[in-house]
């Protein structure tokens, strides 16, 4: 499978802060890949080296193997940006920024267009200075989404949107991945990653520190394991890879990082009432690597 995205070794320095530290990405075309980190990471430095807007200091950034560097109008043909602060042109209004936009990237699916205006009830007519920032945040992502670009690259792109708005944001992007484009996806919100992405990326402090679908990033972490007893619960002494803690007056919470062979072995002769198991959602993948302090992490 081609790539949408190829970044070797890439690197960008700001003065003496290192921003973005020797980035080893691919994003298969088709796919919907989930960018993760806090505030300053490095995911917006990562954006502008793909969009051509920054020189990297190391290393490259290809958009379906073109240099986004060295030849960023032949790239830009190929994707549209939803940037996480909207900046619009003030005195146009919804409609006339739609078709500037269209003409800026060489066209546009008007019909879908028509249908994204209604999903995302916005009203054209209104001068871009009039709208709130959600509604200039609808703006950009109906010029982007009706541009059917290959690739969509979206920092933020629910910012600023109310909840029955997300979840319009997410019917947009199934839809998208149905018709095979590729969307490269930061948020911070974990939960619309999750709904959304085939593979997730956890950037720490620059560099890339964990990678890969859910279901391989949630075998690396524990997961839950909640009993409740008939009476006080045992005492189940050390297990390995098992970490056991109180949970209430007839509870144990454990968490298994291994097999849990080990924990069931320790209930056999147990008095248990209740007992449930859930593996870690993302935001507990993604805490744990700043929580525990992943070396060499970013």
């Amino acid at each position: 499978m081609s790539s949408a995205i190829q970044a070797e070794g890439l690197s960008k320095r700001y003065g003496d802060t290192l921003a973005l530290d020797s980035l080893d990405l691919t994003v298969a075309e088709g796919e919907v890949y989930g960018y993760l980190g806090p505030n300053g990471a490095g995911k917006t430095t990562t954006i502008r080296l793909l969009l051509g807007l920054h020189r990297p200091s190391a290393g490259r950034a290809e958009v379906f193997g073109i240099d986004a560097w060295r030849d960023p109008v032949s790239a830009h043909r190929r994707l549209a940006y939803v940037a996480g602060e909207p900046f619009l042109w003030p005195a146009l209004t919804s409609a006339e920024t739609f078709e500037f936009m269209a003409t800026l990237h060489g066209g546009a699916d008007v019909i879908y267009r028509d249908l994204l205006i209604e999903r995302f009830k916005l009203d054209t007519e209104k001068k871009v200075r009039a709208l709130s920032k959600g509604n200039r945040q609808k703006v950009q992502l109906v010029a982007a989404l009706a541009s059917r670009a290959d690739l969509l690259i979206l920092d933020e792109p629910t910012s600023g949107l109310d909840p029955l708005m997300e979840m319009a944001f997410r019917e947009s992007v199934h839809e998208a991945k149905e018709r095979g484009q590729t969307v490269f996806l930061s948020s911070h919100i974990l939960s619309e990653v999750e709904a959304l992405c085939d593979r997730v990326g956890i950037l720490r402090e620059g560099r890339l520190v964990d990678e890969g679908t859910l279901d391989a990033l949630r075998h690396l972490s524990a997961h839950t394991v909640e009993i409740t007893f008939e009476d006080e619960p045992p005492e189940l002494g050390p297990l390995a890879g098992v970490e056991v803690t109180r949970a209430g007056a007839r509870a144990l919470r454990c968490e298994v990082s291994g097999p849990i062979g080990p924990l069931i072995a320790a209930l056999a002769n147990a008095r248990v009432v209740a007992l449930t198991s859930r593996e870690p959602s993302l935001e507990e993948i993604f805490l744990h690597h700043y929580d525990h302090g992943s070396s060499g992490s970013g």
